[in-house]
C-alpha cells in the first residue's frame, strides 16, 4: 500500500506524477465479446424501422417513403433489402391495386413490440430510465448534455423513442430542456439539463459495491480496485504489471467529482478517467457502446484523448471490438464470456427480437408454407442472449485503426 502512504505524506505530489512504463501493452481480441456484439448485428437498425413504421396511425408504410431513410438510419443496405432479408419482422403487401406496396410488421413482431411497451410503461422502468439519465447528466459535472449528443446513447441507455415528451411531462422539476449558444460559432444548441444536483444518486458503481462490503467502509480516498480480466494466454510484461498494481493502490476519487485539477498526464489523474469512463459503461444497459460514441462525449466532457488512451492502457477493463461495421467499446466485467451477468427487462425483449430475426436470415416460401433455415443455432431460452457458436482461439486484434494515432507518448 505504498501509494496511500504517498498520499497522505504528499497527497499534492500524486497529482502530477506520472509513472506509467514505457512498454506496448499489445491489444488482443477476444472472441466471447465479439460474439456479444455481432449477436445485435442490425438490431438496432430493426428497431429504428419498426418504430418509424408504428409512428403512422395506419402502422404501415410506403416502401417508397422510408427508402430515403438509408442514410438516417445507418442502414447496411436499401431498406426493400433489409425487409427482404427479415421477413419474419416486415411483411410487405398492397392495401388496393392503386397504392404502391406498403410495409406492416408481422404479427410476431407486432406482440413483442407491445410486450417492450409494457416495458417502456411501467413505473420501475421509468423510475429506472431517470435515474439513469440523472446520473448520465451529474457526470458532465454542468448537469447538462446537448441533445444531439445525447440522441447518440438514445438506444443503450435504454430511452423510449418519446423520451423528451416523457421526461418534460412525468419529471418537471428533474429535467427541463435550454438554449445555450455555442461561443465558438455562436450558433443555438438545444441541451437536457438537471434542474437540481440529487446527492443519493451521486455514487458510483464501484463505491456502490464497496459500501455492501463487510471489510470496508464507504468513505473518500479509498483504494478500490478495479476488476481486470484478462484474455486467456494474454500476460502483461512485469513492469506493466507491476505499474498496473501501483495505480490500483491509488485513491479511488468518485466519478461525480470534478477533479480536472489534478495533472492531466498523471496516474492518479488516469484511474479518476477510468473510472468516469466505467461509470459511464456501467449506466448502459448492454454495458457497451459504440467507439464514437464514448470519444465524442469525452471530448465534450473536456477529456480530450484521455477515454482513448484509458481504452488502450487497460485492456483488461475495457475491450474494443471491430465486429457489425463499427468498434465498440464494452465493459468487460459485465459479461462471463459472452453473457451479460446482469440483465436488464430491456435486453430481454431485445434477445427476443434477435431471436425471431435469426428464424428470417433464411426464411423463404415454398408452395405458400412458411420454411425456416437458421445460418446458425439459436438456443431455446434466446431470450437469455445465448447462442451457440463454435469456439475460436484468442488472436492479436491488429486493427483498431480508431484507436491507433491516439498522440499517446507512451509507447503505444
Amino acid at each position: 500500500m505504498l501509494s496511500m502512504e504517498l498520499w497522505r505524506r504528499f497527497p499534492h505530489r500524486l497529482l502530477l506524477i506520472r509513472s506509467f512504463v514505457d512498454a506496448r501493452i499489445k491489444w488482443v481480441r477476444d472472441p466471447y465479446l465479439d460474439i456479444a456484439v455481432e449477436r445485435e448485428k442490425n438490431l438496432k437498425e430493426i428497431l429504428s424501422l419498426k418504430n418509424q413504421i408504428l409512428s403512422s396511425p395506419s402502422k404501415s408504410l410506403p416502401l417508397s417513403s422510408l427508402s430515403p431513410l438509408k442514410s438516417h438510419f445507418n442502414l447496411p443496405t436499401s431498406t426493400s433489402k433489409l425487409f427482404q432479408n427479415y421477413p419474419s419482422i416486415f411483411f410487405p403487401f398492397q392495401p388496393s391495386p392503386s397504392l404502391p406496396l406498403h410495409v406492416k410488421l408481422t404479427p410476431q413482431a407486432m406482440t413483442l413490440h407491445k410486450e417492450e411497451l409494457a416495458i417502456h410503461n411501467s413505473p420501475p422502468h421509468r423510475n429506472d430510465v431517470v435515474n439513469r439519465l440523472a446520473k448520465l447528466l451529474m457526470l458532465t459535472k454542468a448537469g447538462r448534455l446537448p441533445l444531439h449528443i445525447l440522441d447518440k446513447f438514445k438506444f443503450d441507455l435504454g430511452l423510449p423513442t418519446n423520451y423528451i415528451t416523457f421526461l418534460l411531462s412525468d419529471c418537471p422539476d428533474y429535467f427541463q430542456i435550454c438554449e445555450y449558444k455555442n461561443p465558438s460559432d455562436g450558433k443555438e444548441t438545444l441541451f437536457l439539463e438537471l434542474i437540481s444536483w440529487r446527492n443519493e444518486l451521486a455514487i458510483s458503481e464501484m463505491e456502490k459495491r464497496a459500501s455492501f462490503s463487510d471489510s470496508v467502509k464507504l468513505k473518500k480516498g479509498l483504494p478500490l480496485r478495479f476488476s481486470m480480466k484478462l484474455p486467456n494466454g494474454f500476460d502483461l510484461e512485469k513492469k506493466v504489471k507491476n505499474w498496473v498494481d501501483t495505480w490500483q493502490d491509488l485513491p479511488y476519487i468518485s466519478p461525480y467529482e470534478n477533479s480536472f485539477h489534478l495533472g492531466p498526464n498523471s496516474d492518479q489523474a488516469e484511474k479518476w478517467t477510468v473510472a468516469v469512463l466505467h461509470e459511464l459503461l456501467w449506466l448502459l444497459v448492454s454495458k457497451k457502446t459504440e467507439g464514437k460514441n464514448v470519444f465524442c462525449l469525452g471530448e465534450y466532457l473536456g477529456f480530450e484523448n484521455r477515454f482513448k488512451k484509458a481504452v488502450m492502457h487497460f485492456p483488461g477493463i475495457f475491450y474494443v471490438s471491430n465486429k457489425i461495421r463499427t468498434q465498440t467499446v464494452v465493459l468487460k466485467e459485465a459479461y462471463r464470456k459472452d453473457f451479460l451477468m446482469e440483465k436488464h427487462p430491456l435486453m430481454g425483449m431485445r434477445f427476443r427480437y434477435i431471436h425471431l430475426m435469426n428464424k428470417s436470415e433464411k426464411f423463404r416460401k415454398r408452395d405458400g408454407v412458411p420454411v425456416f433455415r437458421r445460418k446458425r443455432k439459436v438456443m431455446s431460452n434466446a431470450d437469455k442472449g445465448e447462442v451457440i457458436k463454435e469456439d475460436k482461439n484468442v488472436e492479436e486484434n491488429k486493427d483498431l485503426n480508431l484507436l491507433s494515432g491516439s498522440g499517446s507518448k507512451d509507447g503505444f
